[in-house]
């Protein structure tokens, strides 16, 4: 896969992801503002990839500060973390990443006679080895779950948690690139997921690129492929998970949750460690990122409906736990109850 996102010398490198999948164009952003944009904007998205990005955000804004002591340069870091902070309000991997730069900064900057070069330059280690580590446990999750999915049959997935979601392989597509790679033959339903059409334009477009059948459907063709046997599970990835298991991905994830259990079908979600929030006991104290109407009113530009209509955009849902057939980690796979098994999971964690 191409690259979704990278750092350089001049800046952070973003794949567009709006321009997608008719064109594959790139944009600089040479400070941690554009940065916090194209985070903001939707030019780089999923729960990893907006996480690693913000790291990279914070340490090119700390590069190009024009700081000269530690203490000149502490206001100007957090000043940093909270522009990108306020980007996005659901995805935790975005604080967790500022959270680790923060901490990373703290302890350097306790340092007797550190300089702000050698902060600088730890930082963009940190942002760089935070990348590095996404791409690996996208694969460690494909390697656990891959076993998972049937040998052979439809696979459903919802939204892109694929390689454009995170630094790259992907966590749900993840999964299913590790079934893939273990011999099973899995056709790809990629629901469409309006209104931003993530299914329809980016899980399609890279399943292509990796020659994995795939399907496009109309979000609201599930239930009927669900009823003919067609799907014989649900993969898809996460933005937050609680600590008792309630799961925010993005709107419409809960429908497809309730469906597979209606029809028996198996529902799985692929999630690295750093999305999990114990922090925060249920799903409903997530917080749910509200769009602009225009995403729904408008495509490409083309108004779909009539002037000063109500309009409600949620970005994401809850799925509650008690849907969840098995939480897909880098660390292992959970099952329910997810209360025990992830607080289980978090001591092992914490312990290496």
């Amino acid at each position: 896969m191409i690259p979704t996102l990278e750092w350089t010398e001049d800046g952070v490198r973003l794949l567009d992801q709006t321009r997608l999948p008719l064109e594959e164009t790139y944009i600089l952003a040479s400070d941690y503002q554009q940065v916090a944009d194209g985070i903001r904007n939707m030019i780089v998205r999923g729960a990893p990839a907006i996480g690693v990005t913000a790291a990279m955000g914070v340490a090119l804004g700390v590069k190009q500060s024009e700081a000269t002591d530690v203490a000149a340069l502490k206001p100007e870091f957090e000043h940093i973390c909270r522009v990108l902070a306020a980007t996005r309000p659901t995805a935790v991997n975005l604080f967790w990443a500022i959270e680790r730069m923060s901490k990373r900064f703290s302890a350097l900057a306790a340092q007797p006679g550190i300089t702000v070069e050698t902060i600088r330059t730890s930082l963009i280690v940190e942002a760089r080895q935070m990348y590095e580590e996404d791409i690996a446990a996208c694969r460690a999750m494909g390697a656990h779950g891959a076993s998972l999915l049937p040998n052979e049959g439809g696979v459903l997935t919802h939204c892109n948690a694929g390689a454009l979601a995170t630094c790259g392989y992907g966590t749900a597509l993840g999964v299913i690139r590790g079934a893939v790679e273990q011999g099973h033959n899995i056709q790809v339903y990629a629901d469409e997921t309006r209104p931003f059409l993530q299914g329809a334009r980016l899980t399609a477009w890279e399943l292509m690129h990796d020659g994995i059948p795939t399907t496009v459907i109309c979000d609201n063709m599930a239930a009927s492929l669900m009823r003919r046997g067609k799907i014989k599970a649900v993969v898809v990835g996460a933005d937050r998970i609680a600590a008792n298991g309630d799961v925010a991905n993005k709107i419409g994830t809960y429908g497809v949750a309730i469906l597979a259990r209606e029809h028996g079908i198996p529902f799985f979600v692929a999630a690295p460690w750093s999305t999990i929030d114990l922090e925060t006991a249920t799903g409903e104290d997530i917080p749910i990122e509200e769009r602009p109407a225009s995403e729904v009113t408008h495509h490409a530009g083309k108004q779909l409906t009539p002037n000063n209509v109500g309009v409600e955009n949620p970005a994401f849902d809850v799925t509650p736990a008690r849907y969840v057939t098995a939480i897909i980690t880098e660390k292992g796979v959970l099952r329910a109850p997810y209360s025990e098994s992830l607080q289980e999971l978090e001591s092992v964690v914490s312990g290496d």
